[in-house]
């Protein structure tokens, strides 16, 4: 039987200051990925428009943002020669799948979707179309250049089942029509053997402190729009402020445990033992190891110092980066004219499938 030719997937909003959870939860995780694996990453800019204009920050703001997390993704270590680098509306045919999708895609899968529930608050008559369908939009992201692996987040797992329900329910509807066109993989749904067209794309899960939280509250998840500035540490910054900032990370008075069940109702605690260990390329276990039965005032030094030492020279390279914008755009357009070829073999296939005219 043969298979889906193996290929990595992922995408970032250019929402602006990046910051060491988008490293850690994301961008260091490409970097590792693109070495044995064939990778697309993509700014998603369309992402961003589906809320408010006063939440994006307008057109001047998304062109801002948009090169600032490609120069994060570059000095980062992605490789956008070896691999695709683009940002999501140069290529069109991520909106043409999404439509056919809409038409996919059931009312009832995404009324189930938290994030649309958390993004669009108590207002909901008031959120933009755009919000309730963009899953429809990731899958298309996704599914264009018939993606195998996506690594995901814990908030984004729920997303890419809606993606492996739409190619699923893709596969089926139009199972004789693929096979009649020898476009097809043989797959198993349930007990009979369908002509795919779709994979069904598999998350790549991440290690520890995939999903960091406030420096300032270990209940909430580092966010830059979080109004201290203190609670994050930006990619962006020097190596005086992330001292500073974990410095003035909040902790408890007791010293580190030494198993990491005494992290257990120590939320701030547990997420600098998490950095640590994501920078180290560790676990909680080792880092409490090294560092159980001792105080903060002997174990944020030592954090402290590993930031720097990790994330000083990203810094740098971004500033280099952003500083000439016609490198950033060159890499951005470089990179949609290869994704967008890849993009229409795969919907030229969809129209053929669906039964749309085409020349």
């Amino acid at each position: 039987m043969s298979t889906f030719e193996p290929l990595v997937f992922s995408g970032v909003q250019p929402t602006g200051n990046l910051h060491l959870g988008n490293y850690l939860g994301a961008i260091r995780r490409w970097v590792a990925l693109q070495e044995n694996n064939n990778c697309i990453y993509c700014v998603v800019d369309q992402h961003a428009i589906t809320q408010a204009v006063s939440v994006w920050g307008g057109p001047s703001e998304l062109l801002r943002n948009t090169r600032e997390v490609t120069a994060a993704f570059l000095a980062a270590g992605v490789d956008p020669k070896k691999h695709i680098v683009f940002n999501q509306s140069r290529v069109r045919q991520h909106s043409e799948l999404a439509w056919v999708f809409n038409c996919i895609a059931r009312m009832g899968w995404l009324n189930r979707m938290t994030q649309f529930k958390d993004k669009a608050g108590k207002d909901r008559e008031n959120a933009s179309v755009g919000l309730y369908v963009y899953p429809n939009l990731m899958a298309a992201d996704i599914l264009v250049y018939r993606a195998t692996h996506v690594p995901v987040g814990e908030d984004q797992k729920q997303h890419l089942e809606l993606t492996r329900d739409i190619a699923q329910k893709f596969n089926t509807d139009f199972s004789d029509r693929i096979s009649e066109l020898g476009l097809g993989v043989e797959t198993q749904s349930g007990h009979e053997t369908i002509s795919s067209f779709f994979p069904l794309t598999e998350p790549v899960i991440g290690g520890p402190a995939a999903r960091l939280m406030s420096l300032r509250d270990g209940t909430k998840k580092m966010s830059k729009s979080d109004p201290s500035d203190l609670s994050r540490i930006n990619l962006i910054d020097d190596a005086d402020t992330i001292s500073k900032k974990i410095r003035k990370a909040k902790t408890d008075s007791d010293p580190l445990p030494s198993e990491v069940d005494g992290l257990k109702d120590r939320p701030e605690a547990d997420n600098l033992v998490g950095i640590y260990a994501a920078l180290t390329d560790s676990d909680k276990e080792t880092v409490l190891h090294n560092f159980g039965g001792q105080q903060f005032s002997v174990f944020k030094p030592a954090l402290a110092e590993l930031a720097v030492e990790k994330l000083s020279p990203i810094a740098a390279e971004m500033r280099r980066i952003s500083a000439d914008p016609g490198f950033v755009d060159a890499v951005l357009k470089d990179g949609g004219e290869r994704a967008s070829i890849l993009a229409e073999k795969t919907m030229r296939n969809v129209r053929d499938i669906v039964g749309f005219l085409q020349d």
